[in-house]
């Protein structure tokens, strides 16, 4: 139910800055900073306060008299007037921090992966790289695996927060891309393949038996068959996004990756770790 539809006055609706920051679920407003919400309250109550105590004081009233009734003034002010109005007459001001945060964060570039195929002659990375300059998107990272007909470039983006996924693929596309995919991330997309695979790699070191969760970590995959999983034969898939890993110790092990293929770098680490793993389960049965 919209505020309007509940019977308020639309004059009195929250501004549209502050009412972006209302919580989606509760409809609540951020907590203000304590300073803020402080002097806030007192630039409130501070008036009221000063008229009560002089439109008291000047009664002849008993002294007894004039505390309980300035007592209770102050607290129907601080309980049912100072704080809601200091809240709505303020309400800018007492949110402004969380006003700025949010404006940080719209502004936030996005994290994007990104894979296509460009012909294998000078000047195709070049194309690509001025078609996503001219969508204000950096490239922060790439790596180039050769493939028949090109090389497939992988890439980690930063675009602005409002460049949607369409808007890259058509970008990737008229830079001369071919069979373009994209994907959100996050900085953890940052750390290279190589130093992901030796922290992996000391992870098997003290553990053989962590082989099929570490390959499936690494690749950022499905564990499709393996020791405990219990699963048929998977045949193997056309468009590369299903692996399989040999291992001596409990049969091949295979992994999936829908509507992303692996790339070859990512099955020669992969079969690198399952290496590792044998070596080590096998050095360990013969001590």
């Amino acid at each position: 139910m919209t505020r309007n539809a509940a019977g308020k006055n639309p004059a009195k609706a929250q501004s549209p800055a502050t009412s972006e920051l209302s919580c989606e679920v509760c409809g609540q407003m951020p907590e203000p900073p304590k300073t803020r919400l402080t002097l806030a309250n007192i630039a409130v109550m501070l008036p009221i306060e000063l008229l009560v105590h002089a439109a008291v004081v000047g009664t002849h009233l008993p002294y007894v008299a004039k505390v309980l009734v300035l007592t209770m003034t102050a607290t129907i002010l601080v309980i049912w007037v100072a704080e809601p109005s200091a809240a709505r007459m303020l309400r800018g001001w007492l949110h402004a921090p969380a006003l700025r945060h949010r404006k940080r964060l719209d502004a936030a570039p996005a994290l994007w992966r990104a894979r296509t195929v460009l012909k294998d002659r000078p000047g195709s990375l070049q194309k690509l790289t001025q078609a996503l300059a001219g969508l204000e998107t950096n490239i922060l990272s790439i790596h180039v695996h050769p493939v028949p007909g090109g090389v497939l470039d992988e890439f980690v983006l930063s675009a602005p927060w409002d460049v949607r996924e369409s808007e890259l693929l058509r970008t990737l596309r008229s830079g001369g891309g071919a069979d373009p995919h994209v994907w959100p991330t996050t900085a953890l997309a940052m750390a290279d393949g190589q130093t992901g695979a030796l922290s992996l790699a000391a992870r098997i070191a003290a553990s053989p038996q962590e082989l099929p969760l570490a390959v499936a970590e690494l690749l950022r995959a499905r564990i499709v068959t393996g020791p405990g999983t219990g699963s048929a034969e998977v045949p193997p898939s056309a468009d590369g996004t299903v692996m399989k890993i040999p291992t001596a110790w409990h049969g091949p092990i295979t992994f999936s990756r829908p509507g992303e293929p692996f790339t070859p770098a990512e099955s020669a680490r992969a079969h690198r770790l399952a290496e590792l793993a044998e070596i080590l389960a096998h050095r360990r049965a013969t001590q």
